[in-house]
């Protein structure tokens, strides 16, 4: 038998779970969704681009933004649930998806940087291009740095923490915190591999490394909206 304060954590918990899977799609929804506004920083001539296109970038900027703090707040979400099986590990998680979120936020002002410059390239008419050329280049390749190696470690790391608590307390399927395992050591294993040049930025085989999160976190934020937590009393 179930008393209230049983029901109440049970209630509780379920909601977590709604707002963790929820968190999650809106994460990777706005993440997806900023690249298209963001296209201009990726174009051969972007100093002229970016600057042409300001209005579009900023909304980039602003989605990416909510990107950074919906994935932020994934670990935060799961915190008090987590905490009841394993604090230190649940605080670790915290800890990490928050440097996530904070690098994502560096990276973003990297770009309104660089959309800065490449207007002030274009108002001068470009007599010192060489200047702003490196200027920008050094903006852009700080963005990259920031984005997809640095906040992609952090969010790797976070995610293992919360997975093996996972995995342990059975709180979803070990099929699927295992895939969760698996897959952020996928990711971080491919920042590392573009960090020291083996692999490329942006190449077919981080994609492949990359893969296998992007659909277990869609297949997790599913199963938490649907099926909740698995909720069992703490050891």
């Amino acid at each position: 038998m179930i008393n209230k304060k049983g029901e109440k954590t049970m209630t509780t918990d379920k909601k977590t779970a709604r707002i963790v899977g929820s968190l999650f799609i809106i994460a990777t929804a706005a993440s997806l969704a900023s690249s298209p506004f963001l296209a201009p920083f990726s174009a051969s001539n972007y100093l002229v681009d970016v600057s042409a296109n300001q209005n579009q970038v900023l909304v980039g900027a602003l989605v990416a933004f909510i990107a950074a703090v919906a994935s932020a707040s994934i670990a935060i979400s799961l915190y008090p649930t987590l905490r009841k099986y394993d604090e230190t590990l649940a605080l670790a998680a915290v800890g990490f998806r928050l440097t996530e979120g904070v690098l994502y936020i560096v990276g973003i002002v990297s770009l309104l940087s660089l959309l800065k410059v490449s207007k002030e390239f274009v108002n001068a008419g470009a007599p010192n291009s060489s200047y702003f050329q490196t200027l920008g280049a050094s903006l852009l390749a700080g963005y990259h740095w920031v984005n997809y190696v640095g906040a992609v470690v952090a969010f790797g790391l976070g995610a293992l923490m919360y997975y093996y608590i996972f995995y342990q307390t059975r709180l979803v399927p070990r099929w699927l915190s295992g895939w969760g395992l698996v897959a952020a050591t996928l990711i971080i294993a491919a920042s590392v591999l573009v960090m020291f040049n083996v692999i490329g930025l942006f190449s077919a085989f981080q994609a492949v490394l990359i893969l296998p999160i992007a659909v277990q976190e869609m297949a997790l934020a599913v199963w938490l909206i649907v099926r909740g937590f698995a909720i069992s009393p703490p050891s």
